[in-house]
């Protein structure tokens, strides 16, 4: 008899413990579905300095074939090593725009730091290359049609033209990157 009674108690405290997990899980879900259409309610009412693209609205800027040589840095304003070698990426676009160089800064800050970190950053950086913002939560789908090599950290750059295509997951001093791009225009 004490075992029954012990198991119907067991039994009784599962089944109560689930309601109580089932509950959260609801409470979590829930809370989720808010902050999600918080972030759609800023994305929507946020009139941006820069184009805003999911990944399929920016894969054509990574895959053109025109004449020019494109310099595709991935960076945000919360990334040290990104912020650091920002300048150097500023001085190759002053610099090559002869040699038919574009450099693109994609930006993968969140939404809250678009108008708070990422326009007065570019502000008072003063910088000239385009900038543009990637907002796509589905970085496990984007992110090896970048390059398949790539394990997603940034800062994350991609040179290429009609002809080469190379892919650098790392930082970059002035004079590796001047290295690198000068593999693609010499």
């Amino acid at each position: 008899m004490k075992n029954l009674l012990g198991l119907a108690l067991l039994s009784l405290l599962i089944l109560s413990s689930c309601g109580e997990i089932s509950n959260e899980k609801k409470e979590e879900a829930s809370s989720e579905k808010t902050d999600l259409a918080e972030t759609q309610a800023v994305k929507k009412s946020y009139t941006s300095k820069f184009p805003i693209y999911d990944f399929e609205g920016l894969e054509p800027m990574l895959n053109k074939t025109d004449d020019k040589t494109y310099v595709v840095n991935f960076w945000a304003t919360w990334c040290k090593p990104c912020v650091e070698e920002m300048p150097h990426f500023e001085r190759i676009n002053a610099e090559q725009k002869e040699n038919n160089v574009e450099v693109i800064l994609v930006s993968l800050d969140m939404p809250n730091m678009w108008r708070s970190r990422l326009e007065p950053f570019v502000e008072k950086k003063g910088i000239q290359s385009t900038v543009v913002i990637l907002d796509d939560p589905k970085q496990n789908e984007w992110i090896p049609k970048v390059a398949p090599e790539w394990g997603g950290g940034i800062p994350a750059t991609l040179i290429y033209n009609k002809d080469k295509r190379n892919f650098y997951e790392r930082g970059f001093t002035y004079e590796e990157l001047n290295i690198e791009l000068n593999k693609f225009i010499n």
